[in-house]
């Protein structure tokens, strides 16, 4: 029988709800990770509680609640069960037991926050609009407090990242070597790149609320003798001149390209000769709905600014020429993101 025969004979695929029901319901997939977090639940069986009983003393919760979503966890995958007892997987032991260097159980303080899931929540006005649907230009209105829960809650997520860009934007060991980070944030990035070579004086320019948590980093990781902070929006401050490299991480996407571009020619003309402005991005592919990560960041940005995007690499290419660079590059920052260096 030929292949195409052996396809007409089998039975085709019946349509099923499943899909539609599980993503009706994944809001429940939040809550229930958020109460463990909450509790430390995962702490608890990392320090050696297995039983819901155990569980439940050391967390100060009742005993059928813990059961109930130790089952639950346990479904969805983030627990394993045998015989009544629970443990850890690999994923939750290193990210979500509070023992753990690389916990980042505190990310869901900002991704859970009640602005965050306020701008979803009206998403179908948004869709309508073509933008946010929450008042005073959402997640990029001046001064936005949310962007320090941000730094504090989300801070745990970048340490890897940001020790992979140093590693990855290779900068001279002797000499001074002058860093702008625009939009620092955490302030993360730049440190890193201090870190890794002493030479490194870092500029980071944010709101000032935000900058105190930054400074606050700069003094934990000792080079806060080579940390200095502009106040205020970057598209408006004096950013200084003569940088080596430009950090511009995690900020295109709030924006449109026009704007984009006014703030790239800025950076530009910040810029030594022969620096570089190193954009980090989530960056579809032109089909722009793969990868499925980055693809999706385009639905964050539609819920939560007025007009930002996920872009894809000949977007930012064409927004870094526009913006007189001479050419840039891409490179991958594993596990989801992308770096575009754009030459000056």
């Amino acid at each position: 029988m030929s292949s195409a025969l052996r396809a007409e004979s089998m039975p085709a695929a019946q349509p099923s709800p499943e899909l539609i029901f599980d993503t009706l319901n994944a809001f429940q997939r939040s809550a229930a990770l958020k109460a463990a977090i909450d509790l430390e639940v995962f702490t608890a069986i990392g320090d050696g509680n297995h039983t819901a009983a155990a569980i439940a003393k050391t967390c100060r919760a009742s005993e059928r609640g813990t059961r109930i979503l130790c089952d639950y966890l346990t479904t969805i995958g983030l627990l394993t069960k045998q015989h009544g007892e629970y443990a850890l997987t690999p994923d939750t032991a290193m990210f979500l037991n509070k023992q753990s260097r690389a916990y980042m159980g505190s990310a869901a303080g900002f991704l859970l926050s009640g602005g965050h899931l306020a701008s979803f929540s009206r998403l179908t006005e948004a869709v309508r609009r073509g933008g946010t649907a929450m008042e005073e230009d959402g997640s990029v209105k001046p001064e936005n407090p949310d962007w320090v829960e941000f730094a504090r809650s989300m801070a745990p997520l970048f340490h890897m990242p940001a020790e992979m860009l140093a590693q990855l934007v290779k900068v001279r060991a002797q000499g001074q070597v002058k860093v702008l980070d625009i939009a620092a944030g955490h302030g993360l990035y730049g440190i890193a790149f201090a870190r890794h070579t002493p030479g490194v004086e870092v500029t980071a320019v944010d709101w000032a609320n935000v900058l105190e948590v930054a400074k606050e980093n700069a003094q934990k990781a000792g080079i806060a003798d080579r940390f200095r902070t502009i106040a205020g929006d970057a598209f408006q401050v004096d950013l200084g001149s003569g940088y080596d490299v430009a950090l511009l991480t995690n900020i295109l996407h709030h924006f449109d390209a026009p704007t984009n571009e006014k703030l790239l020619r800025k950076v530009q003309a910040s810029l030594a000769p022969g620096g570089r402005a190193v954009i980090l991005e989530f960056v579809p592919n032109a089909d722009r709905v793969s990868p499925p990560r980055s693809a999706q960041f385009s639905l964050v940005m539609l819920a939560n600014t007025p007009s930002g995007d996920a872009y894809t690499y000949p977007e930012l290419e064409r927004m870094c020429k526009s913006s007189g660079f001479s050419s840039t590059e891409l490179h991958d920052l594993p596990p989801i993101e992308q770096v575009v260096i754009a030459h000056k």
